[in-house]
């Protein structure tokens, strides 16, 4: 059966989107993926959800998407593995093998961020191991907290944290930053900032529930420390979910997929929304809006189609 609209993902665009379009009677179809709820599902509390003091981020992702199921959204647990864009309609192949076609598709699959790959990483995530200041820095008030990265978005964070304790130090692989030079300047000039250089975070130590320190290795001596440490913040980067879509689509060279005009794409009937096309502001709620802008993108070209 041929879909009117397919949304590709099941964060907060995604479940945005197809609020949206479920109400304009589009009857939509999510494919969620092979990580339903993106990456709200791996974190502790939310407390910048509008009208929502406080929820944890897959009790949140839970409400939006009973929320879309209630107005008429259908659901695929299945991961789309290929997406034909050079016919009408559209066809999609899952990694089940199964084929969906549609006359719109709203991608929202998202953007995954970069990992230490260091022993204890993964048995703290959510535990004082995170991405985001900005979501989770409250938490950690006259805390010590370390950052790992060097570009901008580890020196937003380490910013973002002074609001919260005079105990910051950044750690950051390279003997400079790779921040512009105004965040570099802000951030040198903090005393409540220090930068440990040339080194990277080689281990994650705590107990069970939260974290504890560190094991820092300096890249050219070879000279490891500990240091102490209630939370890390890793500042990378975020690799985009766009693999499917290359040669299809037109990326940007960071691979984030380009929105032409307004939130479509190179392919006409084809919109993204989310972390998918965001390298910037990355929060649930701007992906949320976007998913309701690329919802309401959907309508109208699929209104002038069937005109």
């Amino acid at each position: 059966m041929e879909e009117q609209l397919i949304i590709i993902g099941s964060g907060p665009a995604a479940l945005t989107a197809a609020i949206y379009a479920a109400r304009a009677r589009l009857n939509p179809l999510i494919i969620e993926g092979s990580k339903p709820g993106g990456q709200l599902m791996g974190t502790t509390y939310v407390e910048n959800w509008p009208g929502i003091n406080r929820i944890l981020g897959p009790q949140l992702i839970q409400n939006l998407r009973e929320h879309a199921k209630a107005v008429g959204t259908r659901f695929v647990f299945d991961e789309v593995v290929h997406v034909d864009t050079t016919n009408r309609p559209f066809i999609l192949t899952t990694k089940s093998d199964k084929t969906f076609s549609a006359k719109a598709l709203i991608v929202a699959t998202g953007a995954t961020p970069k990992r230490l790959g260091c022993p204890g990483e993964q048995e703290y995530w959510g535990k004082g191991v995170t991405t985001c200041a900005v979501c989770d820095g409250a938490f950690y008030k006259d805390k010590k907290v370390i950052i790992v990265g060097g570009g901008d978005s580890a020196m937003e964070n380490a910013s973002f944290m002074t609001n919260f304790t005079k105990d910051i130090t950044i750690i950051h692989i390279l003997d400079t930053l790779t921040a512009s030079k105004a965040m570099q300047e802000r951030i040198l000039n903090n005393p409540d900032i220090k930068i440990v250089y040339s080194s990277k975070v080689t281990a994650i130590q705590g107990t069970n529930d939260q974290i504890s320190g560190v094991s820092v290795t300096n890249t050219q001596t070879g000279i490891t420390q500990d240091l102490e440490a209630s939370a890390v913040f890793i500042a990378i980067g975020l690799t985009p979910n766009t693999g499917i879509f290359k040669g299809q689509l037109e990326l940007n060279p960071y691979g984030y997929i380009k929105q032409i005009i307004n939130t479509e794409t190179s392919v006409t009937g084809i919109f993204a929304a989310g972390d998918v096309v965001d390298s910037r502001y990355r929060q649930a709620i701007t992906s949320a809006g976007s998913g309701c802008m690329a919802a309401l993108d959907a309508e109208r070209y699929l209104k002038e189609q069937c005109k």
